[in-house]
């Protein structure tokens, strides 16, 4: 059984900075791409970034581009989320996911993901 784990969220001011860290455990887990989602209250589920298991290709929402980078830690089953220049638009709670059926492309669509963690709030004060 996968497990995934978030940490690192909190409260920060507008143009501040906040560092999330996903790790899994229970599979083969440095060879599967990983990505973060977030879910504002009142909306969907969205895609913020992901990160090939290679660690050599990234991907990011329009929205985030410039701002965040996904990397992978030094264990290879950890993947970090370094938040810059937060604007209120990004209070969310954030998900960390795993994507176990392909390690080839990286995906942008929830439903690709199949192993989840229980989420870590984000709140960017004005």
């Amino acid at each position: 059984q996968v497990q995934v784990a978030e940490s690192g969220g909190g409260l920060v001011q507008a143009g501040g900075s906040l560092r999330l860290s996903c790790a899994a455990s229970g599979g083969a887990l440095s060879r599967y791409n990983m990505g973060w989602f977030r879910q504002a209250p009142g909306k969907e589920r969205e895609f913020v970034a992901a990160i090939r298991w290679t660690g050599a290709e990234t991907k990011y929402a329009d929205s985030v581009k410039g701002r965040f980078t996904i990397s992978r830690g030094n264990a290879k089953n950890t993947v970090v989320l370094q938040m810059n220049s937060l604007k209120s638009g990004d209070t969310a709670v954030y998900y960390c996911a795993v994507d176990t059926r392909n390690r080839v492309l990286i995906r942008t669509t929830r439903n690709e993901y199949d192993y989840w963690g229980q989420g870590t709030q984000v709140t960017v004060s004005s």
